[in-house]
């Protein structure tokens, strides 16, 4: 192994400048956490720079001529049977304790670091991707079911209303149902569950999980599909467990909403798209192209703009190679084959009229979807745009509050285990990125996937600095992962072709070790359960809090919210608040004031025995959001009547002798 001299490098690739632009891009963010606390700003420019120079040391070190140890035969041999035993356990911890645990989540990290450790260290008369790839589809079923199986009623909040609105379609007969709803003209996913339950016969709940529930497993496999047409079945079966474990697709395999069937849809249109530039197409594939772009549509506003940015990705990558800037035409062909760019314009246009045609009869807050989206957008640009404008801990109000309790070691350390996985990934795709602009290898497919994360990534983290969250950034999370997963087992090829095998080594066995377990542990992979529970907010309830929405709901008569005065409004915690008004229990139902250090002042108040033990969301005495623990007295006083509890929940009124 020789290193290459610069001279011998001259004039510069593409590659190269990237790699030294992205470099000094890195060092320029490093300041900004100076002017503001986001974790982002905290770590983005550090894994883009380590990415940087990891390619820039393989690029320079030249090809790896040395073979990076690989696993003795027996352990390959063994280690499906160790993941077949660990997915078991896995199945019997939640029967066993009740629930998803720190115990079951550690065993899940240890299940998924023995998949990608046999992925990247197999060798390659051992290697087995079917064998692979049954092991990552039975993690996916087993780490979703589970929380599916142990939980009462659904996981998440905008389920419930997505049940209440399935119901009304199965007692209509038909989508007019939900007419005044905004997922009247995308109705697909609650059409999909009515149909399971009259089809199967069975109640809403088993008809979700037997239709989306078992779809979000199975849909990895288009992972693999899509990045076994760049690259070898090693990388892709890498590039799917990347995916499958990944935390908000986690999420979306529990919490199972028409965000979850649109991103099956999702992924379903980038192996469409990602076929049709790498084959000799037929009408066929894309008619399949044409076919999952209208489902996105008919499916899930958000996944639809997601979708369209894809477009435009791609549209834009056909422009750089008819126009051919940088040479970009000039293709290795023993890297990619050539091919000429697919003409993508008629698609574009197509799927843009429709969406602009379905969400202008798509009603919403007294106006189109359309208008109304618009008008928030607009109304963010004229008040509250502005650079580093981010909603975080940087407000002065609560630097004052910090300068009062310090934050503990583990509030500290929870955020930066949320996003470790994310980062990882990132670092990875960051060299992926950089290994594909080289002029040799670029092409119109892969050229797509970059700005397809590019753009995506613009709108998770870069809008939000400036107080533009109209787009939902953390819904984005789940699709960005795909194009992420691609170019980071990419990168990683790259990585092991160039380095130094120590460094090479080293930087897998990070992967392997530390990935599945960032994954898991980080909140969106165990909303059911949190692990750190007095961080995060539980999105799911035990029998007794809903048995007792279902009771306060008969004992108050469900009245519509037109007939509830404000001093009757019901007060409860976030997320417990949300389960009133989305089952029409109590439809005038928030979050409660507490002050700090103070009681409620409200008439109607709900208190469970959650709130005093784990994570709950309630507002101080200036409106804003915070968690924090409270006693039963201070939400629920003596002076109040109790109407109702059964335990675990209670429900208080002013009392007569009070008023």
């Amino acid at each position: 192994m020789g290193y290459k001299s610069i001279s011998e490098l001259r004039p510069f690739r593409l590659d190269t400048v990237a790699a030294i632009v992205g470099l000094l891009i890195a060092l320029a963010l490093l300041p900004l956490r100076l002017f503001a606390s986001q974790i982002y700003l905290n770590t983005v420019p550090i894994v883009l720079g380590i990415a940087c120079v990891l390619y820039l040391i393989g690029l320079y070190q030249g090809e790896n001529s040395t073979t990076i140890p690989a696993l003795p035969s027996t352990v390959s041999m063994t280690l499906p049977t160790v993941v077949l035993g660990g997915l078991s356990t896995m199945v019997v911890l939640p029967a066993l304790q009740g629930a998803r645990t720190p115990v079951f989540f550690g065993l899940a990290s240890l299940v998924g670091t023995l998949v990608i450790g046999q992925i990247v260290f197999a060798n390659d008369r051992d290697f087995k991707p079917g064998l692979l790839l049954l092991q990552i589809v039975l993690f996916a079923f087993v780490f979703r079911f589970t929380a599916l199986y142990a939980t009462a009623g659904y996981i998440g909040i905008d389920v419930w209303t997505h049940a209440e609105l399935t119901h009304a379609i199965l007692e209509e007969g038909s989508v007019g149902g939900i007419s005044d709803d905004k997922h009247y003209a995308s109705p697909f996913y609650h059409l999909l569950v009515a149909a399971s339950s009259l089809l199967y016969d069975v109640p809403f709940r088993l008809a979700l999980f037997l239709s989306v529930g078992i779809v979000m497993p199975v849909s990895v496999l288009l992972i693999y599909a899509t990045t076994n047409l760049l690259v070898s079945q090693r990388w892709a079966t890498l590039a799917t467990a990347l995916f499958a474990f990944a935390s908000h697709v986690s999420m979306w395999g529990i919490h199972l909403i028409p965000t979850s069937l649109g991103l099956v849809f999702f992924l379903g249109m980038v192996y469409a798209l990602i076929r049709v530039m790498r084959i000799e197409y037929t009408m066929r594939d894309f008619s399949l192209l044409l076919l999952m772009s209208v489902a996105v549509i008919l499916t899930h506003q958000v996944s639809t703009f997601i979708m369209l940015v894809l477009l435009l990705a791609a549209f834009i990558a056909q422009l750089v190679f008819e126009v051919g800037p940088l040479g970009l035409t000039r293709l290795d062909t023993s890297v990619f084959r050539t091919k000429k760019p697919v003409n993508l314009i008629g698609l574009v246009v197509f799927n843009l009229g429709l969406t602009i045609f379905v969400w202008s009869l798509t009603p919403y807050r007294q106006q189109s979807f359309l208008a109304t989206v618009l008008s928030f957008f607009s109304q963010t640009l004229e008040e509250s745009a502005g650079f580093l404008n981010i909603a975080s801990d940087t407000s002065s109000e609560t630097a004052e509050a910090g300068a009062e309790a310090t934050p503990t070691l583990l509030e500290q350390v929870v955020p930066y285990v949320d996003a470790l996985g994310f980062l990882f990934l990132l670092g990875a795709t960051f060299v992926g990125c950089l290994y594909v602009v080289h002029r040799r290898r670029a092409e119109q497919s892969v050229f797509t996937l970059l700005l397809a994360a590019a753009f995506m990534l613009v709108f998770v983290l870069g809008l939000p600095m400036f107080g533009i969250r109209n787009f939902i950034p953390t819904r984005w999370f789940a699709f960005l992962f795909a194009p992420m997963a691609i170019l980071g087992a990419i990168g990683l090829r790259t990585l092991s072709q160039g380095l130094n095998p120590k460094i090479v080594v080293s930087v897998l066995l990070m992967v392997v070790l530390i990935y599945p377990g960032a994954m898991i542990f980080a909140v969106e992979s165990n909303v059911d359960n949190p692990v750190f529970d007095e961080q995060h907010e539980r999105l799911a309830y035990d029998e007794s809090e809903l048995a007792a929405v279902e009771s306060i709901g008969r004992l108050t008569g469900s009245p519509s919210g037109q007939e509830i005065r404000p001093d009757q409004q019901l007060h409860t915690d976030h997320p417990y608040q949300t389960l009133f008004s989305r089952t029409g229990a109590y439809p005038s139902t928030t979050t409660a004031t507490v002050p700090d250090n103070g009681v409620a002042d409200h008439d109607y108040v709900v208190y469970r025995s959650t709130q005093s033990t784990s994570a709950t969301y309630f507002n101080d005495a200036d409106g804003n959001g915070r968690i924090e623990q409270l006693t039963q007295s201070r939400l629920c006083s003596p002076a109040q009547a109790t109407v109702y509890t059964n335990g675990d929940v209670t429900m208080c009124t002013a009392s007569p002798a009070s008023s």
